[in-house]
């Protein structure tokens, strides 16, 4: 299978923009919230540590049948960056067909205004678009409402499986 990489993706209000290791310095205030982990643990990095991270990103996943696609969200008319949303892009549970895992975060004060929802659509259109993906994952927590809500509105459907204290909610394409 071809490698997928990220591209640029355009919504009404937002420019998905693949990541870039520059983009560590914006988007460690945009990810300044301790708030913003609450429901997936940890802290926040600073600058240097999302360098660091987004390099690693960025070299794409160990596994050559894996594609790591990461976008960071720019705002049309403010030019700011307001959150990331990323795909990891693999082989199904049956081992032929593409899956792609995807997860979304908005800083904490664009929160509300419907940017996650409109990322969440314009990136899940796009996987629908690349020929070997067949569908799309995402794993919420169970009392994060608010990211359930954006799962909803980008055509995702919950199941009753878990994982790691998580409810899944998946999407398949037509073929």
């Amino acid at each position: 299978m071809t490698k997928i990489h990220a591209r640029d993706i355009s919504t009404a209000r937002l420019a998905l923009v693949p990541l870039q290791v520059e983009h560590a310095d914006e988007m460690a205030d945009v990810l300044s919230d301790p708030a913003l982990h609450s429901f997936i643990g940890g802290a926040p990095d600073d600058a240097q540590a999302l360098r660091a991270r987004y390099r690693r990103m960025i070299g794409g996943a160990p596994d050559p049948a894996v594609s790591w696609c990461n976008w960071v969200l720019r705002l049309r008319d403010e030019g700011a960056l307001a959150g990331t949303v990323q795909a990891t892009i693999g082989p199904g549970g049956d081992g032929g067909a593409l899956v792609a895992e995807i997860a979304w975060v908005v800083g904490t004060p664009w929160q509300g205004r419907g940017f996650a929802v409109e990322a969440a659509r314009g990136l899940v259109g796009w996987l629908a678009e690349q020929p070997d993906v067949r569908g799309v994952i995402a794993h919420v927590h169970p009392d994060h409402r608010a990211s359930a809500a954006v799962a909803t509105a980008a055509g995702l459907v919950r199941t009753d499986q878990w994982h790691d204290g998580e409810v899944k909610w998946q999407r398949e394409f037509g073929s």
